[in-house]
């Protein structure tokens, strides 16, 4: 089969909770290897976006696919999911499992590992992000900053048992909130590496401007369940559209009212 030259394809993709549509025929494409920011206020529905593609959650409406290849099951019900990795808001470990056991948490479903292979895939994978003997440590036992590097080393990790030819889609979702400023720059720059290394495409939900300009070459802008704005980031910085204008400079008057948001 010929590979997808689109990591992403949306086709009026539309999701409901009860009468509340929070996504209403939404359509992008993402091509293999770009790098998308999805912006807006919070509620705007941008991690349900990242829900959808991840498998956790199925649209009420409209066509997905991933790598060329329709989406119809959650993830857990495919026999040969697609590579998509998501790294969650906060980092999302397990309390009772080793840093290594939850990185490597992938790598045991093939039987052909042994655990000294496990081991050295997942050290390199800490390595890449920073971090160094600490394998054999409880999340609890790590700080805040180094449990979300654990995170993005998990990302780094390829399911040994997906028999596929395609490079990973990352998902981020809102990576920098809570963060300050310095804290922020450095898990900018560990998303370009992670980025860098997996050789993949990527979606960062965020509203943090430095992360949307750091980490991204296009921007989409979500309000409403729908997309009002797409362009460059440098388009992006520069746009006097009322929705970019309004979100940038973070002003009270605009298209998005605080009651709808």
């Amino acid at each position: 089969m010929k590979k997808s030259k689109h990591a992403v394809e949306t086709k009026n993709l539309s999701i409901s909770w009860g009468e509340v549509n929070v996504l209403n025929q939404i359509n992008f494409e993402l091509n293999d290897g770009e790098k998308l920011a999805i912006v807006g206020p919070s509620g705007s529905g941008k991690s349900t976006i990242l829900k959808i593609l991840a498998g956790l959650i199925l649209p009420t409406k409209g066509e997905l696919r991933i790598f060329g290849e329709k989406q119809k099951y959650l993830r857990l019900d495919q026999n040969n999911p697609p590579d998509v990795r998501l790294v969650f808001q906060n980092p999302a470990l397990l309390g009772s499992l080793t840093i290594e056991e939850n990185v490597g948490f992938l790598l045991k479903k093939n039987k052909n590992l042994s655990k000294e292979l496990i081991h050295e895939i997942v050290s390199e994978c800490l390595a890449e992000v920073g971090l160094f003997d600490v394998e054999n440590k409880l999340p609890n036992e790590l700080s805040g900053g180094m449990q979300k590097r654990v995170s993005f080393a998990r990302a780094l990790i390829t399911d040994q048992t997906l028999n596929t030819k395609t490079n990973p889609l990352l998902l981020f979702d809102e990576p920098t909130a809570g963060l300050d400023p310095i804290a922020s720059s450095r898990i900018e720059d560990l998303i370009n590496k992670t980025n860098d290394k997996a050789n993949g495409s990527s979606i960062v939900v965020s509203h943090v401007l430095s992360t949307i300009e750091r980490t991204s070459d296009k921007v989409l802008m979500l309000y409403g369940g729908k997309f009002r704005w797409s362009g460059t980031i440098e388009e992006f910085k520069k746009s006097k559209d009322p929705y970019v204008y309004q979100f940038r400079h973070g002003k009270l008057d605009g298209p998005m009212q605080p009651q709808d948001i």
